[in-house]
């Protein structure tokens, strides 16, 4: 979203002029609340307040709103609507998968069971990861090649008979790159296939089934898809995935909300405890504003998909050449075709890319270096890193993440002032 923008002269030196625009362009970070969004949350402010786990007439009706908006993600996901977990957010939703499917396969009889993830996956599920790490879980991180995308059959070797989980993500979050989740699935469901016709003489290391569930049952496939759900095929079956999560923030939805998909007969157990709310999986008292307004935003994400994503990709692509012919110093990181379309990241040879995006910032543009979860990391970004790249083009890359509200005169501005930054500091 931008202030007035007024007639820019692009070509003239702009360190020294008076600079009252602001150009937004750090959507993958969060993104604005739609004001459609705003208005249908409204009501459960004040009128539809009580606890929807109450019996009195209030409570009813708050129980009544919940429900709806449940029904409507699962309508857009075309899921059971008890397949809905909602949640805080995209990091709880994460943790809820991983952490709840780990505790299923340890309550199951597996005692040392592993993970399959990226090394670009968001902080959520690495952190998550390596805390698990330190109870015995065993974890296999899988670099992705030279652009930016994970091979399927990457994945497919490292699966072994212990293997209780894959996650990968399924729009990369900081470089945009787009996973190809379909093809990851169709492996997973290859391992089981096989593993299946050795079912009867198959044992588990270290394992010795409690709850009768068979070995085929594993992996379950689990996907980050906060990032796809604005541009993206989200459903869940279409994909193949057993868990999936998105998030509130990323698609002009309340802050604070999130979903996890769980697939019917996904074995998972919670994480914390206290009341039966959403399933036993997430206690605590619903906030009813909350999934209804991330049930709003999804439906208009859902209706906007085609032409939104239309759109953005042509001002992606006009920003990506224009960059690139401003300087060799400029190149671009991750595929240049299977990445969302909101999504430019770059690296500037030659800067400091903090220093640089605060130059961006006081002339009046919000961009990144790299995910908004994961800033204290000195050696720059683990995902540039993870593509192979060294310390010191991690610590000169910078995003750009474009959104529903984005203009060309916004563009036009942004790459006027880059190519002044780059005369000036050179």
């Amino acid at each position: 979203m931008v202030k007035k923008l007024g007639k820019l002269n692009i070509g003239k030196k702009l360190r020294n002029a008076k600079i009252s625009v602001r150009v937004y362009l750090d959507n993958a970070a969060t993104t604005p609340t739609d004001e459609r969004v705003i208005k249908a949350m409204a009501p459960y402010f004040g009128k539809i307040y009580a606890n929807p786990s109450a019996l009195h007439a209030e409570g009813v009706a708050a129980r009544a709103a919940l429900s709806a908006a449940r029904e409507k993600v699962a309508r857009i996901l075309q899921v059971r609507k008890e397949e809905i977990i909602f949640t805080s957010g995209g990091t709880e939703s994460d943790n809820l998968a991983i952490q709840g499917v780990i505790r299923a396969a340890r309550a199951d009889g597996n005692k040392r069971p592993h993970i399959v993830t990226t090394a670009f996956e968001h902080s959520a599920v690495l952190e998550t990861c390596k805390a698990l790490e330190k109870e015995g879980v065993a974890t296999t991180y899988i670099k992705p090649e030279k652009n930016g995308i994970v091979r399927p059959s990457d994945i497919k070797k490292a699966i072994t008979k212990n293997t209780v989980l894959v996650s990968v993500m399924y729009a990369q979050s900081e470089i945009g790159t787009i996973q190809p989740i379909k093809e990851i699935a169709r492996s997973i469901k290859e391992f089981k296939s096989a593993r299946a016709t050795t079912y009867n003489s198959f044992e588990p290391e270290g394992s010795q089934s409690q709850n009768g569930l068979q070995p085929t049952t594993y992996p379950l496939f689990h996907t980050d898809a906060a990032q796809a759900v604005n541009y993206l095929d989200i459903c869940p079956n279409h994909l193949g995935v057993d868990l999936m999560t998105l998030a509130g923030s990323k698609i002009y939805g309340p802050k604070g909300s999130g979903i996890l998909f769980v697939k019917h007969g996904t074995p998972i157990l919670p994480v914390f405890y206290g009341g039966d709310q959403e399933g036993g999986l997430r206690p605590g008292t619903e906030p009813v504003y909350l999934a209804v307004g991330l049930a709003e935003a999804l439906s208009i994400a859902a209706g906007m998909r085609e032409k939104e994503s239309k759109k953005l990709i042509g001002l992606r692509d006009y920003f990506i050449t224009k960059l690139l012919s401003l300087s060799p110093r400029i190149s671009l990181n991750g595929d240049v075709k299977w990445r969302v379309p909101n999504n430019v990241n770059i690296c500037i040879n030659g800067i400091d890319n903090e220093f640089f995006v605060i130059e961006l910032d006081a002339k009046g543009i919000a961009c990144a270096t790299r995910s908004a979860c994961k800033t204290n990391d000195e050696e720059g970004s683990h995902v540039i890193l993870s593509l192979g790249k060294s310390k010191k083009e991690a610590k000169e890359s910078i995003r750009f993440s474009l959104g529903r509200f984005t203009t060309k005169k916004e563009i036009d501005y942004t790459i006027g002032v880059i190519k002044n930054l780059l005369t000036t500091n050179n």
